[in-house]
């Protein structure tokens, strides 16, 4: 992102801020990446087919040469819920999304614009807009755009709701992982619950290394006439792995168990967001979870569910292994229209050539030759309600009803949310280790679905075996200030910085604990030592500023709020 004049500005003060000396480029290198167009030079056919994939095209900044929406007519979207509207505007080469109202007298009024930075999604189904920051962190705007009757402009997943996040919501790492190639990210940030900041420029689209591995040694070798055996063995091919490491490149960032308050997933805490390579079990990264049987959501259809769907079918699972994402797709080249019906006919007549003829003969089943259309047919998703796409879950028979027809979104919250046992779905079974005992009772209090028992077992987890970590004693905090009971939540924060004496989310909610308990001077002590540590983590200021004036300081407090604000002067709190 930062096309824009702060560009240098925000790069130099993030690497003096966190002492970097190194380009973006050189950590990558170390890493043993190498820049993703050096692909193009051996493989240069696949490069072309590559990227016209959703992959290939998954982020990137706008342009006229990428612009499919209608940004100077049918441009406006009017939200009733809060009685706003939303214009996508194109001035100077730049791109925009502006809110607004309009008052009694017809005058506009409450008016927040931001420059959009870069598009998130390929268009194929969506496009979300994102906004950077003056700190280098991301933010999604309300309005996305659908492909669906021939484009329109619509609320972005969880926005369609009066009280919704505006121009606020934070792109977490969790999001990049799936929608980018991997980014730079500024020291201290790799770190669990640390905040999303971006240095440096960013990749623009899913590249060959997300699958194959860092590719740096391959180039060298391939450049240096090496045998042709260690070339090979110098990256990852996908299709040499065994079937379960096969899927995992894909699962990792297509196995979504669902959207809703669960955890969908724990990514383990000793990884950096961006380690995963190729290859290595998936779960040695991150852990995924599903909502235990028996609770009314086995048949939850997501916009990325193809992974989960698929698992759930009989060809998947009478395949001993052998049915994979690869079967059925090229990662390389993705067929369109007429073409795509053949290949994808072609694919489940591998199998079932025989069983239709013989069918087709008796007369059960038509000659109709788009296999697809009534065994894994398009349906509308759950969470993002103006998207629909294959259903992965091999059926005999087509679902009754109109599975593209319209639905209200949903909201998981209060009385309608999730409360039962949090199951480990991915992978199937883990050793019984201390390690791992505590990682699924952290699933259970994580966001509050089995919050009470969920906080036993995670007690007894770390009694058990007290981990050295301090992530553990943070999620027990956590936990019982979820459930409302502040003195329990305490001592955990506190054995948390004990663990780590540079925690600072932890010296964060220690403050807030404190102060929400009467204990303002004691916060405001956690809460100074935690803006030593990290004097541009604009929270602690917000929180410390609050606690001066909780505590009748009000001059320091406004010395304190106007630091939060030069940090992030986007923030309407400290405002």
């Amino acid at each position: 992102m930062l096309r824009h004049s702060l560009l240098a500005g925000i790069i130099l003060g993030t690497l003096a801020v966190y002492g970097q000396s190194e380009s973006p480029l050189a950590s990558q290198e170390k890493a043993g990446y190498t820049r993703p167009e050096t692909c193009a030079g051996c493989h240069r056919d696949v490069w072309e087919t590559y990227k016209r994939t959703g992959m290939a095209r998954s982020f990137y900044s706008p342009s006229g040469a990428n612009t499919v929406e209608d940004y100077t007519y049918k441009n406006t979207f009017y939200y009733k819920a809060s009685d706003s509207y939303f214009s996508m505007l194109r001035r100077d080469g730049q791109f925009y999304q502006r809110r607004y109202q309009i008052d009694f007298a017809g005058k506009t009024v409450n008016v927040m614009e931001k420059q959009i930075d870069f598009i998130m999604g390929s268009g194929n189904h969506a496009r979300a807009y994102l906004h950077r920051t003056e700190r280098g962190t991301l933010v999604e705007m309300p309005l996305a755009w659908y492909a669906e009757k021939g484009g329109y402009w619509a609320m972005n997943p969880g926005y369609d709701r009066p009280d919704h996040d505006g121009f606020r919501r934070s792109i977490g790492y969790d999001c990049m992982f799936c929608h980018n190639g991997y980014p730079e990210i500024p020291a201290g940030h790799d770190q669990p619950f640390a905040e999303p900041v971006y240095a440096g420029s960013l990749p623009e689209g899913i590249g060959c290394q997300r699958c194959h591995g860092p590719g740096r040694k391959h180039v060298q070798l391939a450049s240096t006439g090496a045998n042709v055996e260690d070339i090979r063995r110098s990256i990852v091919n996908p299709s040499r792995l065994s079937s379960q490491r096969q899927m995992e490149v894909c699962m990792v960032c297509h196995l979504e168990t669902t959207s809703f308050p669960l955890p969908n997933a724990i990514q383990r805490y000793e990884r950096g967001p961006f380690s995963y390579k190729p290859g290595e079990p998936m779960g040695d990264f991150i852990l995924n979870f599903d909502h235990s049987a028996g609770q009314g959501r086995e048949n939850k259809f997501e916009i990325v569910s193809a992974a989960y769907r698929l698992r759930r079918s009989a060809c998947y699972l009478k395949s001993s292994g052998k049915l994979l994402c690869t079967t059925c797709h090229n990662p390389h080249n993705i067929p369109r229209g007429e073409e795509a019906a053949r290949h994808y006919r072609a694919v489940c007549r591998q199998c079932h050539a025989s069983a239709f003829e013989q069918l087709v003969a008796a007369g059960k089943h038509t000659r109709a030759a788009d296999c697809i259309a009534c065994h894994m047919p398009k349906r509308r998703t759950e969470d993002v309600v103006h998207v629909a796409v294959t259903d992965h879950y091999i059926q005999r028979r087509k679902p009754a009803g109109d599975l593209l027809a319209e639905m209200p979104e949903r909201h998981e919250t209060g009385s309608n949310a999730y409360r039962g046992p949090v199951t480990l779905y991915y992978p199937e079974a883990l050793p019984h280790t201390p390690e791992n005992d505590l990682y699924l009772a952290i699933a259970q209090v994580n966001q509050g679905s089995n919050l009470r028992n969920g906080i036993t077992q995670l007690s007894t987890a770390i009694e058990r075996q007290p981990p050295k970590r301090a992530e553990y004693y943070f999620e027990l905090g956590e936990g019982w200030r979820n459930a409302g009971n502040l003195a329990k939540a305490a001592p955990f924060y506190e054995e948390s910085i004990r663990r780590n004496p540079e925690f600072v989310v932890g010296m964060q909610k220690l403050g807030f604990t404190l102060r929400h308990s009467g204990k303002n001077s004691e916060a405001a002590g956690v809460l100074r030592q935690a803006a030593s540590i990290a004097p541009d983590n604009f929270s602690t200021w917000l929180e410390l500023g609050l606690t001066y004036r909780a505590l009748g300081k009000m001059t320091d407090a406004i010395a304190v709020f106007e630091k939060a604000v030069a940090l992030d002067p986007e923030l309407p709190e400290a405002q």
